[in-house]
């Protein structure tokens, strides 16, 4: 029991710095992107963290299992290059009985990773798809800032104003440039330029929204040409582009696992496998993380770092190609993602104990040489 709370130990804290750094990482870009998209207008400041927090189970269940691989290559390599593990073979430490301690860690990524996969990440894509449907039905207005030009999500309208009520309704030192298009759309017609005093939103009876102007200007024309046009008005309308609302929540992954069970819909049936290929694919990477861990001292420790890196990514983009597969019907089901799980635990235990099958065909070799000289 005393070395297997060690090497558990070992496990697990190098498994949760590993999977901190990369939670860090993906998480930072994702945020960076939402963040560009909330600067565009695209997306409310206020929502971020809320979407941020939905994805963070989606997140996890793909990192765990790559943050367990890397803390157990990292682990059990800095024991053999210590010579921990040599120490540890003399006491009757058998590659058979690590892998077996290493799988009690292994399991409870696993629970964690199932519950992530088939329960918290589905109620998260489902959370955020309402929030980006809510963000949908919001005009350019509703996430301007004051003091900052923002761009139309079409990119064919910026919009300043210098001061903003609370609501949102009421507007202060107001500037507009359109570009306008040709009926085709791909031929520019010249550019409308509005400037205003204040302005304010107004709704009409028909859910159509209006962006009322008082005491500005408005400049049509070409850039470079001298053949334009000023108006000057007490009073202008502006009517506002209709919302591009999504539509129906449809996303598979965020469809929840009970339904999914038991579905003919083969899209259904590859999310499903998909969910449950996680889990399993915890144990997996286990057996190959115990095999390619062993490392000679002379070598060092990050030798055989990158080959696995590229082990792993080649059986994930096995599994992301075979759903895609079973999603189009060129894949059956029954055979899906799970042949892909088979062939790489094979793998695992070919490596762990291709030590041992060499020993005991060099010691048949042996037997038979010595039997031949006898004779």
């Amino acid at each position: 029991m005393i070395i297997f709370r060690y090497l558990s130990r070992e496990v697990l804290v190098t498994f949760s710095a590993v999977s901190a750094v990369l939670l860090v990482i993906i998480m930072s870009g994702r945020f960076i992107k939402y963040l560009a998209q909330a600067a565009q207008g695209l997306l409310d400041p206020g929502v971020l963290f809320m979407i941020m927090g939905f994805r963070l189970p989606g997140f996890l269940q793909l990192i765990l299992p790559l943050g367990l691989f890397l803390g157990i290559l990292l682990a059990y390599g800095r024991l053999y290059l210590e010579s921990e593990m040599t120490v540890l073979a003399a006491a009757g430490m058998s590659r058979k009985r690590l892998l077996v301690y290493t799988l009690a860690p292994a399991a409870l990524v696993a629970v964690v990773v199932a519950w992530l996969s088939l329960s918290l990440a589905p109620q998260g894509v489902t959370q955020v798809e309402r929030i980006l449907y809510s963000q949908d039905a919001l005009t350019e207005f509703d996430t301007l800032v004051p003091g900052r030009f923002q761009e139309l999500k079409s990119g064919s309208r910026v919009t300043y104003t210098e001061a903003l009520s609370e609501d949102g309704r009421e507007l202060g030192g107001v500037f507009i440039s359109e570009l306008r298009l040709s009926r085709s759309g791909n031929k520019e017609r010249g550019i409308s330029v509005l400037v205003a005093e204040k302005g304010r939103q107004e709704i009409r009876a028909d859910g159509s929204r209006y962006l009322i102007l008082e005491n500005g200007y408005r400049y049509d024309g070409k850039p470079g040409q001298a053949d334009y046009r000023a108006i000057q008005y007490d009073r202008y309308g502006v009517l506002l582009p209709k919302p591009e609302v999504a539509g129906e929540l449809n996303e598979r992954e965020g469809i929840a696992t009970a339904r999914l069970l038991g579905s003919d819909n083969l899209r259904h049936q590859a999310e499903l496998q998909w969910r449950l290929s996680l889990p399993l694919l915890v144990f997996v990477v286990t057996v190959l993380a115990v095999a390619l861990a062993r490392a000679n001292p002379r070598q060092g420790r990050f030798l055989k770092l990158l080959p696995a890196i590229l082990l792993y990514m080649t059986y994930l983009a096995l599994l992301i190609a075979m759903r895609g597969r079973v999603d189009e019907g060129k894949l059956p089901p029954a055979l899906g993602l799970w042949w892909v799980h088979a062939l790489f635990l094979a793998i695992g235990l070919l490596l762990i104990y291709r030590e041992s099958l060499r020993l005991k065909w060099m010691a048949r070799r042996v037997a038979k040489e010595a039997a031949r000289g006898q004779a």
